[in-house]
């Protein structure tokens, strides 16, 4: 009887913990609980924009505070985050240079806003935004009313002219030396990056964020802070999806801009479409996701559920294919993600050498940059976008860093690779330059 009466209570009190819509405005709502998340040293908010995504974008959720915390460098940080993940939900991001977990890899390049290689968080309160309300998991129950009462106030960010880290001289030959690599047999494709960076000289995190999700929309939205270090991403790439046996990639290779008029975007679509090099590129880099995925995956398994798909965005039209398998049994989760990182869009092929000649030829630490960011539910089923498009923020030295890159192969043009570079680094400059 006092099991019986007991469960009856936790079903009641799961029911109280779900607001709907119509008793508030869920934009108004949304906006007080970003604003109210901002006191606390830790918070991930991730949401899909309303965005038609195979398999969907990102879920909207709000994580915020924290009651535990992993954070360090690439030094057993996989295992680390399977000791860690104790059946909770977790949120936060893999940096880049857990490369140096996965292979024999070191980085020593120049790093503006030193961001942990990994960092997640156990959340104090979870706010789960669903189709006819908000779901709230926490220890406090009159956060609801406590969000409603918040009455949000917003400054403005002001930053320095970016920086770059390299002249577009200097860029184009550097792409012309990873080309003769190419010509040379060493590799077949390679993601070369570059970064700008500057100085932060006033700083509201969320006016930032909402200022770049105005601009560039994405699928893979997410705003993070965890202690002194803010992402503030416009990703429109999913690293990886793991839902329960199944995993899914996606990746994205080939990029035009929008055009000025649908007639002109029409023309842009079909010449990405049309375009060898851009195939080209897709799929030497779907090869290099199904064989990733294939070390976590049943035998046969692997398939590529679309190849050279293309979708607009606000600021650009992408190629993005997207490869499916069946995850073996014996496989948890921390191993389906190490298996396939980093992701084969960032790096190129074969992707040892290329990560190292990535280290030889950027002239800065990509950190988080490139890595993934996302959320691990209790029964270990993730969901991680790529980070790119994306800002990064040290709020104690009050520096920004952010990179773009394109995918360099034997038939690339260095002049347009640069173009390319400054087409995805768009929203950015834009925010960045918005009160110069």
């Amino acid at each position: 009887m006092g099991f019986t009466f007991y469960y009856i209570c936790a079903i009641i009190t799961a029911l109280q913990r779900f607001i709907s819509y119509q008793q508030f405005n869920k934009p108004d709502w949304t906006l007080k609980a970003l604003d109210w998340a901002q006191r606390f040293s830790h918070f991930a908010y991730y949401q899909h924009n309303n965005i038609s995504y195979p398999h969907n974008g990102f879920r909207q959720i709000l994580a915020i505070g924290a009651k535990r915390t992993l954070s360090q460098t690439a030094n057993g940080a996989f295992e680390n985050l399977r000791e860690f993940h104790q059946n909770k939900w977790l949120f936060g991001y893999l940096g880049y240079d857990l490369k140096n977990d996965t292979e024999r890899l070191t980085s020593e390049n120049t790093d503006h806003v030193q961001f942990p290689d990994i960092s997640f968080f156990e959340a104090e309160h979870i706010i789960f935004f669903g189709t006819n309300g908000v779901e709230i998991h926490s220890d406090n129950e009159s956060l609801f009313e406590e969000i409603s009462k918040h009455e949000p106030g917003f400054s403005k960010s002001s930053f320095s002219l970016p920086t770059p880290a390299i002249d577009q001289t200097t860029y184009e030959k550097t792409v012309a030396k990873l080309i003769d690599h190419i010509e040379a047999g060493d590799i077949y494709e390679i993601n070369f990056c570059q970064e700008f960076h500057g100085k932060v000289e006033s700083f509201s995190p969320l006016q930032t964020y909402l200022a770049l999700n105005e601009l560039s929309p994405k699928p893979f939205s997410c705003f993070q802070r965890f202690n002194e270090h803010y992402i503030i991403c416009a990703s429109p790439e999913r690293f990886l999806l793991k839902e329960d046996n199944k995993l899914i990639s996606q990746p994205i290779k080939g990029t035009r801009p929008r055009g000025a008029d649908s007639a002109t975007d029409e023309l842009l679509i079909s010449e990405l479409r049309n375009d060898e090099k851009e195939i080209a590129e897709n799929m030497m880099i779907v090869d290099l996701v199904r064989n990733d995925l294939a070390k976590s995956s049943k035998s046969g398994s692997v398939k590529v559920e679309e190849l050279f798909g293309i979708y607009s965005f606000q600021q650009v039209h992408q190629m993005i294919s997207t490869v499916i398998s069946e995850k073996k049994e014996t496989v948890d989760f921390v191993e389906c993600i190490k298996n396939a990182f980093p992701m084969g869009s960032m790096t190129g092929a074969p992707k040892v050498m290329v990560m190292k000649l990535i280290e030889h030829y950027e002239q800065n630490r990509r950190g988080a940059f490139s890595g993934g960011a996302g959320y691990i539910s209790p029964s270990g089923n993730f969901d991680f976008n790529v980070l790119i498009r994306s800002l990064f923020i040290n709020a104690k030295n009050d520096t920004y860093s952010f990179q773009v890159g394109s995918a360099i192969t034997f038939d690339s043009v260095p002049s347009k690779e640069y173009e390319e570079c400054l087409v995805k680094a768009k929203a950015l400059l834009a925010i960045l330059t918005a009160n110069n």
